[in-house]
C-alpha cells in the first residue's frame, strides 16, 4: 500500500515537496502509525504546529463541539467565539488588538501591510517609500512578496520580478541593523530564532539590541514567532528569553493546535488601529472553528505547564545532544527548549540520509540545508520516549 500511494502522489501531485517515504494513517500524542501498522516517534511536530501532540483530547473536544454548532460565518457577521478569542490572545501577548488570519504566510503578509500602512499614516513616511529591514537566511513563508526578501535560492529562484521595499542584513549583526534603519524604515522583521536556517539562536543581547534600536528610531519591531512561539522554547514567546516585548507578534502553527490553520498578528491599538473596513481581510480568518480551537490552545498555555515541560525536557535534550559533539559525528548543536538543529559530520552523509536512517529505526525528523537535521518533538513527549528517540539517533550515528 505504501508504494502504491507514494507512486500515486508522484504521478498526480506537484513535486514541491520531497517527503520521507512513509505514509501516515493515524497519530496520537508523540506517535504516528503508517498504513502498514508501523509506529514512529514524531520528532518534528509539524514544524511546531503540533506542539500539543497529535489529537490532544482537549483540542479535539473543542473542535467537535464547535463542528456541531457553526464553522464559518465570514467576517460579514459577528459570531460568538470571535470576541473571546481576540481578547484571550491579546491578553496572552500583553497586547491590545488581534487581526486573525489562517496561515503563517498570510500573517506575515498582514504584518508587512500593517507596517507599511502604519508608516504612511502614523510615522509620516512619504508614499511609496516604506522600507522593512529583514535578516539574511530568514524563512517567513512562500508568497511572492515574502520570497522577494529571501536569501535562499530554492525559495526565491524563478519567481521574479520581486517585490521591492526590503533591506537584508546579516542575522545577529546589530551594527548592520543600526546602519540600515533610516527615515523611510517602518519595521524590522525578524525570527527570534531562525528555524528553517537550522535553528539559529542569535548572540546574547541581540533581541534586546533590536528592541533598543527600533524604539529609539521610531520603527516597529515585528517578531515572527510562528515556529518559536507558544511554548516551543520553554517560554510562551522566544523573545522572553531576553526580556523583550516587540511591537508586533506574528503567530501561527501551534495556535491551531494541529487541528485547523490559525494565525494572527497581535499588536497595540496604535498599530493595528490603522485598518479601516475593507482595507484587509480573509473569508476564513477568525472563523468559529478556528477561534474555538485557538481559545483552547490559549487556555492550555495559560497554565504554564507546556512551557515548563519544554524548558525541562529541552535542557535534557540539549545536554544529551551536546555530548555527541565530541564524538566526531556531530559538529554543532543549536537551539532552545524542545527545538534543536544538529549539524551532522559530512562523512556520515547528508541530513536527508540521516533522516532516512532514523525513519528506518522508527523516528521521524527532517533535514534542512544539507547536513543539518531538526528535532522538535511535541511538548507532550515523555522523557522516556525522548530518550528512546535519542538512542536511535546515537545508533544511526554509530556512537
Amino acid at each position: 500500500m505504501t508504494e502504491r500511494q507514494i507512486a500515486a502522489t508522484e504521478a498526480h501531485s506537484a513535486h514541491n515537496y520531497h517527503p520521507l517515504p512513509v505514509v501516515v494513517a493515524a497519530a496520537e500524542g508523540a506517535w504516528m502509525t503508517d498504513v502498514e501498522g508501523h509506529r514512529y516517534l514524531d520528532m518534528l511536530a509539524g514544524y511546531s504546529a503540533l506542539n500539543f501532540g497529535h489529537g490532544h483530547p482537549r483540542l479535539i473536544a473543542a473542535a467537535k463541539a464547535q463542528l456541531e454548532r457553526v464553522t464559518l460565518t465570514s467576517r460579514a457577521f459577528h459570531h460568538d467565539r470571535f470576541a473571546d478569542f481576540c481578547t484571550a490572545l491579546a491578553e496572552l501577548c500583553g497586547m491590545e488588538m488581534v487581526l486573525p488570519m489562517n496561515t503563517g504566510a498570510e500573517a506575515i503578509e498582514t504584518a508587512i501591510k500593517t507596517a507599511r500602512k502604519w508608516g504612511y499614516r502614523v510615522k509620516g513616511v512619504p508614499d511609496g517609500r516604506a522600507n522593512i529591514v529583514v535578516a539574511a537566511d530568514n524563512f517567513h513563508g512562500r508568497t511572492t512578496t515574502i520570497i522577494s526578501f529571501s536569501t535562499d535560492p530554492e525559495a526565491r529562484a524563478d519567481y521574479g520580478p520581486y517585490t521591492p521595499g526590503f533591506t537584508v542584513v546579516p542575522y545577529g549583526d546589530l551594527a548592520a541593523i543600526e546602519a540600515a534603519v533610516d527615515d523611510d524604515t517602518v519595521a524590522v522583521l525578524l525570527e527570534p530564532i531562525q528555524g528553517e536556517a537550522g535553528v539559529l539562536v542569535p548572540p546574547p543581547g541581540y533581541l534586546a539590541g533590536v528592541r533598543r534600536i527600533t524604539a529609539e528610531r521610531g520603527v516597529l519591531f515585528i517578531a515572527d514567532e510562528i515556529q518559536s512561539g507558544l511554548g516551543r522554547t520553554g517560554r510562551t514567546f522566544a523573545c522572553e528569553h531576553e526580556g523583550v516585548v516587540p511591537d508586533v507578534y506574528v503567530l501561527g502553527k501551534a495556535l491551531g493546535g494541529g487541528v485547523v490553520p490559525v494565525s494572527a498578528v497581535v499588536s497595540s491599538r496604535d498599530v493595528l488601529g490603522v485598518f479601516r473596513p475593507g482595507e484587509h481581510g480573509s473569508t476564513f480568518g477568525g472563523n468559529p472553528l478556528a477561534c474555538a480551537v485557538g481559545l483552547e490552545v490559549i487556555a492550555m498555555l495559560a497554565t504554564g505547564e507546556y512551557q515548563r515541560r519544554a524548558a525541562e525536557l529541552g535542557d535534557h535534550l540539549h545536554h544529551e545532544l551536546g555530548s555527541l559533539t565530541g564524538t566526531g559525528t556531530v559538529t554543532a548543536v543549536r537551539g532552545r527548549g524542545l527545538w534543536a538543529g544538529v549539524d551532522i559530520a559530512p562523512a556520515l552523509g547528508t541530513g536527508r540520509a540521516v533522516s532516512e536512517r532514523l525513519m528506518a529505526r522508527g523516528v521521524l525528523a527532517k533535514d534542512t540545508h544539507g547536513s543539518t537535521i531538526r528535532l522538535a518533538p511535541p511538548l507532550v513527549i515523555s522523557k522516556e520516549d525522548l530518550d528512546w528517540g535519542l538512542d536511535q539517533l546515537r545508533t544511526v550515528l554509530g556512537v
